[in-house]
């Protein structure tokens, strides 16, 4: 098989953290995680 030009082209598959449904889970994912601490920190209390 040789190696053309179509093969080298992305065909619009970006790269995972440039997706904008990865940033989303990154986002829920901090805000989970902060509201884990929240409420840890309120029951040590």
């Amino acid at each position: 098989m040789s190696t053309t030009l179509y093969n080298k082209i992305p065909l619009g598959r970006g790269p995972l953290l440039g997706s904008h449904k990865m940033h989303a889970a990154v986002a829920l994912g901090v805000l989970a995680g902060a509201g884990i601490v929240w409420a840890a920190v309120r029951a040590l209390r």
